[in-house]
């Protein structure tokens, strides 16, 4: 039974634990360090993808936690910092020492160092769980104020399993990455720019459109007309022409029996 053992032991001891996951989150927060503005970088090569890194499925589902307590902890020590910062100094220590030493020595250092003591317990605290400053110094001036902006309270992280295997071991591989660094926006596409004479170009057009569409109608509407007038033109002449034929045909049937009729009487005569 596994009871009070919490966590996977991923087949190591607990002290190689400890520092394997120590690594893991220092090397997430690291690929967010500003490759271009700083000197002295803790890569040779930039990061193709920031905020991300590959490993696999159980060793990123460990380090979650850890990485998202830290995000907590800077979280909760902004707004200490930005207290702090109406009683800090705009003077050098190396440049401008006698002002520097002035305000060290001033009752307004006081009140800066008691603003900002809540902040300086949380770097602390983060440094002794990664053990790396630089990741520390990340995490404090960059992931976190970011994380404010966007205000997002948790769900800091996300795991995205890969489909390909390791190869060698044929381990399964995954992806840890901060959110709100890669996330896809949904956005609608706007609407091309058009210029004021394309613009006007455009309308001739569609009037000339709606002119030719006008004539087109007009057109074929006068056609229907002028078919539905001449059609009974064409059939009255086709009604009045058997009224005239049947008096012809007629004319002959009457003669034919007052010719026969003396025909008939004239041999009659002769036998009398």
């Amino acid at each position: 039974m596994r009871h009070k053992k919490r966590g996977r032991t991923l087949g190591r001891n607990s002290s190689h634990r400890r520092a394997l996951l120590r690594n893991l989150a220092s090397s997430l927060f690291l690929t967010e360090w500003d490759f271009e503005e700083e000197i002295t970088v803790p890569y040779d090569d930039p990061p193709n993808y920031p905020g991300r890194i590959t490993t696999t499925l159980h060793k990123a589902k460990e380090v979650r936690s850890l990485v998202e307590k830290c995000v907590t902890i800077a979280l909760k020590s902004l707004p200490a910092e930005r207290e702090a910062e109406e009683f800090a100094t705009t003077a050098d220590k190396g440049t401008d020492g006698t002002a520097w030493e002035a305000w060290r020595n001033s009752e307004q250092w006081q009140q800066w160092a008691a603003a900002r003591a809540p902040a300086v317990n949380a770097r602390r605290r983060v440094l002794r769980m990664l053990g790396n400053k630089k990741a520390v110094k990340v995490l404090f001036e960059q992931i976190a104020p970011r994380f404010e902006e966007q205000n997002r309270t948790s769900g800091y992280t996300r795991v995205l399993r890969l489909a390909k295997p390791r190869l060698g071991d044929g381990g399964i591989r995954a992806i840890l990455e901060l959110c709100g660094k890669n996330d896809r926006t949904s956005e609608s596409t706007a609407q091309p720019l058009i210029a004021d004479d394309d613009l006007d170009d455009d309308q001739v057009v569609t009037e000339e459109l709606d002119d030719q569409e006008v004539e087109s109608v007009e057109s074929v509407s006068d056609e229907e007309t002028s078919e539905d007038q001449a059609a009974p033109a064409e059939e009255a002449p086709a009604e009045e022409a058997p009224a005239e034929e049947a008096p012809a045909e007629e004319a002959p049937a009457e003669e034919a029996p007052a010719e026969e009729a003396p025909a008939e009487e004239a041999p009659a005569e002769e036998k009398e």
